[in-house]
């Protein structure tokens, strides 16, 4: 292999570096989500448990709610900005009577 075949394959591997660093990162959280699920099942029978759980899933429910206004609000920023609207020239001037 030459030199410049090898140069050629640097940025290949520079970019299938932070792929594979992803790729892994996601595997381990499956794997770690995959292994408190296995716990939660055996600690299901306790009532405590069972309610902690609930609570956090409707934590987690208003979590989302709030996301969802979150990206509704960003987006209009982004239609907003990519229209070129200033928000002094949408809104008429008021003067004031003398």
């Amino acid at each position: 292999m030459n030199r410049q075949e090898l140069a050629m394959l640097i940025p290949i591997f520079a970019m299938a570096i932070p792929i594979v660093a992803i790729v892994v990162g996601g595997l381990i959280k499956v794997s770690k989500l995959r292994m408190e699920e296995a716990r939660l099942r055996f600690q299901g029978e306790d009532p405590g448990t069972r309610e902690e759980l609930e609570g956090l899933r409707a934590e987690v429910d208003g979590l989302r709610e709030e996301m969802v206004a979150l990206h509704e609000r960003v987006d209009f920023a982004e239609r907003l900005l990519a229209s070129g609207g200033d928000t002094k020239a949408s809104r008429p001037e008021h003067s004031t009577p003398r």
